[in-house]
């Protein structure tokens, strides 16, 4: 069940519907879906489509923010000698540092409505742009690794409380 929202008239300028908030669409997408690079996982979102709102983005970033891997980095700043509010602005302004290019990354698939390989294109080419997704992929993989350690640092110590202090021992 979807909740319906508003889209305000657009304008026609070329083969694209320019509205009045910035996004745009494609008056008539059959010239892209004869194309041999045309995917429909790659293809541009309708507008129709396209519901997020300012609450769903700033969500989406302070869920990112705000997590285990983040509370383990104050604390260990802290330990390193940092007062608590020097930790918190430390990591305030990291976020705020990687929240730039995240927000230079993303403007193109709000606006056109277009993921990131299709946007990758215009910069490295149909096959460069493989390159780039790989590097994605590589810090995805990285940041995941991180995650798995704290998860199962946390599944470890969990797992000594529940079944006593020989499964700590044992390992």
């Amino acid at each position: 069940m979807g909740v319906a929202t508003y889209t305000p008239p657009a304008q026609r300028i070329g083969e694209e519907l320019v509205y009045p908030d910035g996004r745009h669409e494609l008056a008539d997408d059959s010239a892209i879906r004869n194309s041999p690079l045309y995917n429909e996982d790659l293809a541009p979102v309708p507008i129709k489509r396209r519901t997020w709102s300012t609450y769903n983005y700033m969500a989406l970033w302070i869920g990112m923010a705000h997590n285990i891997p983040t509370y383990l980095l104050a604390s260990g700043l802290v330990a390193l000698g940092m007062a608590w509010y020097q930790a918190i602005l430390t990591i305030a302004l990291a976020n705020i540092i990687v929240l730039i290019p995240m927000l230079a990354n993303s403007h193109a698939g709000t606006k056109y409505g277009i993921p990131y390989p299709v946007f990758a294109r215009a910069s490295f080419g149909v096959f460069g742009a493989n390159v780039a997704a790989l590097l994605r992929a590589g810090v995805a993989c990285g940041w995941f690794g991180i995650q798995t350690w704290i998860g199962g640092g946390a599944l470890y110590a969990l797992s000594g409380k529940l079944f006593g202090a020989g499964w700590t021992n044992s390992a």
